[in-house]
Order: structure tokens, then sequence, then C-alpha cells
């Protein structure tokens, strides 16, 4: 099965990306306004995009300041059945870049000497499709929306993660 993979550097705690990820105004500033969401295990996450779609996620897994897990049960019919997850490893450049030789070009450009590696999967996909490359790109501007609301307080959520500026 196809699956999403992406990894971020992010200047900021654990903590403070985690909170990003798992609170209806953290998820709000980053991904897309209006979000739904409480960070309690079998909930369900209501992302809106626009007044005639949304998706749904099924919260899943949650350990503080380490990993979250959706599953995907409202969306496109690609989304259903697909699962995304949010893996964070703080550490100071020096054991990152240990650990994650691949990510010296971000460690290079990291103002801050601590952050949090975040290690993105959306899986299960069933196949290689059009909506796959697109989501896989779009994944990729919504993480450094995610890493600009981290790092700034100020992210692109929909519907303006593509904006060049």
């Amino acid at each position: 099965m196809p699956n999403i993979n992406h990894a971020v550097l992010i200047g900021a705690t654990a903590e403070k990306v985690y909170t990003a990820i798992t609170t209806q105004e953290g998820l709000s500033a980053w991904w897309t306004p209006d979000t739904k969401a409480t960070a309690e295990i079998n909930t369900i996450a209501h992302f809106p995009f626009g007044s005639h779609y949304f998706k749904e996620m099924i919260i899943a897994e949650l350990k503080p300041f380490v990993l979250v897990k959706w599953n995907c049960i409202k969306g496109a019919d690609e989304w259903i059945g697909t699962n995304i997850s949010f893996k964070l490893i703080p550490g100071d450049k020096e054991t990152l870049l240990k650990s994650y030789p691949e990510i010296l070009g971000q460690i290079e450009q990291q103002k801050s000497d601590n952050g949090t590696l975040l290690i993105f999967h959306h899986d299960d996909w069933k196949e290689y499709t059009l909506m796959f490359a697109e989501c896989s790109y779009t994944w990729g501007q919504f993480l450094k929306s995610l890493k600009l609301f981290c790092e700034t307080d100020k992210g692109r959520p929909w519907p303006h993660q593509h904006l060049v500026e």
C-alpha cells in the first residue's frame, strides 16, 4: 500500500508541537479553521474545508509529547480507512543529527539549538493516484504551516497553505 511520509524539524518543544496537533485551537491555526477536536482517545475530530466538505478522524492513540494517531472515517473516498500519525522526537541539534543524519539540511537552517523532529505518516492508501500525489504535496505545505505556527505563533491553514510569500 502507498504511504505518505515526511520528516520536519520544528524549532519548538515537543509539548508545544503536541498541543498544536491535539487541540482545537492548535489544529485550527495550522490545518483548517473551525476544527472541532478533543484530545481524548476514541473521540471524533471534525475538520471542515469550506462549507461543503469535511474530514473526520477517530483519535486512535495519544501519548503526550510523543505520539498522536488518527483513523480517517469520513472524507474523500480515498481518505477513508487511511491512518495518520505524528511521532515527536525532541532533542538538541547534535543529538538529532547523530540519530537522523538525513535531516542535516534542516538542522543547518534551524535557528534554535533545541527542537522537535516530527515524523509524519499518512498510511494505508489503496493505490497511487493523482489524489495521493496531491495529498502528499499538500501535507508538505500543511506541515510547513505547523512548523510556522509552532515557531512564530502564525500558521498558514486552509485555504492559504499554497500561498507563496
